[in-house]
């Protein structure tokens, strides 16, 4: 066959309107990162200023995602009524305004409630961001979500280069606030005007056209099967039949673990680094931002990693990394074996929340948003239990044999692993397949 005459594979080419909605959503996962993340180096003068021991601040810091568990319930609803768009860009406002009434906490309830409050406005912001950010990469017809969490990663890095330059520079803490208030909110009221238009369910595959004289209706589990349509029969909670519900869970736990992994980083980097070694407060700071600056390198090359070895494995190559790169710095502690431990800690759950929020949003049988909002619940539940647990250890231990917790998240990361896709599952029937295997991979 003459080569010229095969037919061209090329993909079609992206609409405008989705790429500019694509760099307008990975603007508001930058300024989701930095806004919360640049409050995170200076910890260590907050819990100084006001006077608390490991065990208040770990419940200070643990008692404010309650917030977002919540509102984070109220995600879906939301969305429905004003879309992914608008709800994304103004709970991030309110995010970057609760920010500074963080940095002016001059008590330890005034500490916690505003954290309840920027947990609230943070966990609504993160689920409608992935809402609409699923609604561009249905556009793109290809992987961009892990993209879209490099660039989270990217701007918690730069948020937390950002306030450890500030400490070391003895920059005001109300300045740091409001100076954040002004540049983040700012540009999130921007990147609101170039975001999909229309309704959320736009871009989600319509029911296959039944030719004359057969019954309507795609056969389940086929391609044109629209995801969020529920299917008959069967028990049901908040829409789902059980065994979505059960899936929907295990997808929770796996961010339960990796949501807990990170906050090792953020809430007891910085002070892991100063109680246990002499640094300067710069250098502090480098703890966490070695553990996203190792996600950021890990979301970024993501897409093609997953597209090769699938979601699966890769959150179980992920789990062993972590595990091994913690283990080696509570074992021989130095601040260098400390920045590669929390590295490799970064880059172990680097692909966990795109993977578990395209799973559960593209979920058969489970309602539009119900999915994101499930798993996002979960995510924040990790955020609100582990800071008191390894407060309550260092108090009773020290910081260092408190963060043993960490090798321990990436064995339950092993376990629920099984409810993510294989390699050939994530181009099949999506999560129903990745299901399947789930509990195949749960009965072995």
């Amino acid at each position: 066959m003459n080569a010229h005459s095969a037919p061209s594979r090329r993909p079609a080419p992206v609409p405008a309107d989705a790429r500019r909605a694509r760099w307008a959503v990975s603007l508001l996962f930058l300024l989701n990162g930095a806004s919360f993340c640049a409050i995170l180096p200076r910890y260590p003068e907050l819990v100084e200023s006001i006077g608390l021991s490991n065990t208040a601040f770990g419940l200070a810091v643990g008692i404010g995602p309650i917030g977002g568990l919540v509102a984070g319930l109220a995600a879906a609803r939301l969305m429905r009524r004003w879309g992914s768009a608008s709800v994304a860009v103004i709970a991030q406002v309110v995010a970057s305004t609760s920010h500074l009434l963080v940095y002016v906490a001059s008590s330890w309830l005034w500490l916690a409630g505003a954290l309840i409050i920027a947990m609230a406005a943070d966990a609504i912001t993160d689920i409608s961001m992935n809402s609409h950010g699923m609604r561009v990469e249905r556009r793109y017809r290809r992987s961009i979500m892990n993209s879209y969490h490099g660039w989270w990663s990217l701007g918690a890095v730069g948020g937390g280069l950002f306030g450890s330059a500030a400490a070391q520079l003895g920059v005001a803490l109300w300045l740091q606030g409001l100076v954040g208030l002004v540049v983040f909110g700012a540009a999130a009221v921007v990147s609101r005007w170039f975001m999909l238009a229309g309704d959320d369910a736009t871009e989600r595959t319509a029911p296959t056209p039944a030719p004359a004289g057969a019954v309507a209706g795609p056969a389940p589990g086929s391609a044109g099967e629209v995801p969020a349509t529920p299917v008959p029969g069967g028990m049901r909670i908040a829409g789902m039949t059980l065994r979505s519900l059960g899936l929907v869970c295990a997808l929770g736990m796996i961010l339960v673990f990796a949501g807990s992994t990170e906050d090792a980083g953020s809430t007891w980097g910085a002070l892991f680094m100063l109680d246990t070694f002499e640094v300067t407060p710069f250098a502090a700071g480098l703890a966490f931002v070695a553990l996203q600056g190792a996600q950021t390198i890990g979301r970024f090359t993501g897409d093609a990693v997953v597209d090769r070895l699938g979601d699966r494995a890769t959150a179980r190559l992920g789990a062993a990394v972590s595990a091994l790169g913690m283990t080696l710095a509570l074992l021989v502690p130095s601040p260098a074996t400390a920045i590669i431990g929390f590295a490799a800690a970064g880059w172990g759950v680097a692909t966990l929340f795109p993977a578990a929020y395209r799973a559960a949003d593209d979920m058969p049988g489970v309602p539009q948003g119900v999915g994101l909002t499930v798993v996002g619940w979960f995510a924040r539940l990790g955020f609100f239990v582990s800071p008191p647990i390894v407060g309550a250890l260092a108090d009773a231990l020290t910081l260092r044999y408190a963060l043993w917790m960490v090798p321990l998240y990436a064995v339950g990361i092993l376990v629920f692993s099984g409810a993510l896709s294989g390699r050939f599952d994530r181009h099949g029937t999506g999560a129903e397949a990745s299901g399947r295997s789930g509990t195949a991979d749960a009965e072995r």
